[in-house]
């Protein structure tokens, strides 16, 4: 959610963040799981403990990793294809083991608080090759997920705002 009263780089992962979040409990297979993530449209989700910690992020390149590291494709990705699947839909749910989601999860989920600004929530994505980082509470449990495509969104809204500043300010000369 983009704050239009606030300036770029003072922008919040608050002011950002997609609070409607997806979480996957470490139990669920992982079948499971990819079937949620393609139901609601999103590459990678938060992996919950019991008490509602997130303990690690299960996301398409942990799909790729197994797939890499022999799980079975049931589809051939084609270039010439008009039809677009995740990457996650190359298998078929059903080729999916299906022990729980833990033990194919990224660790080390990068979290920062609610408070965190854009600039440093870029440079963490920079620097970990990562393109979510989850909103945390101080009990590490989530609250929202600030993707790449909301930091790009912050900035082309407010490019658009200061187009409309700089056009008023000529209008005024």
């Amino acid at each position: 959610m983009i704050t239009a009263t606030k300036s770029l780089m003072t922008q919040t992962a608050a002011d950002l963040m997609t609070d409607n979040l997806v979480l996957i409990p470490q139990e669920m297979s992982l079948q499971t799981a990819a079937r949620m993530l393609s139901l609601h449209q999103v590459s990678g989700a938060p992996v919950v403990n019991n008490e509602g910690v997130c303990v690690g992020v299960l996301s398409a390149m942990d799909f790729v990793h197994w797939a890499e590291k022999g799980g079975k494709a049931s589809r051939q990705a084609r270039h010439d294809s008009p039809e677009y699947c995740q990457v996650w839909q190359l298998v078929e749910p059903e080729h999916l083991p299906e022990e729980a989601a833990v033990h194919y999860m990224t660790l080390a989920p990068v979290t920062v608080a609610p408070g965190a600004r854009i600039g440093e929530l870029a440079r963490m994505m920079v620097d970990a090759h990562i393109h979510r980082i989850i909103v945390a509470d101080t009990d590490g449990r989530p609250r929202g997920i600030v993707s790449s495509t909301d930091i790009l969104a912050a900035l082309a809204f407010a490019d658009l705002t200061l187009g409309h500043a700089d056009s008023e300010k000529g209008a005024d000369l």
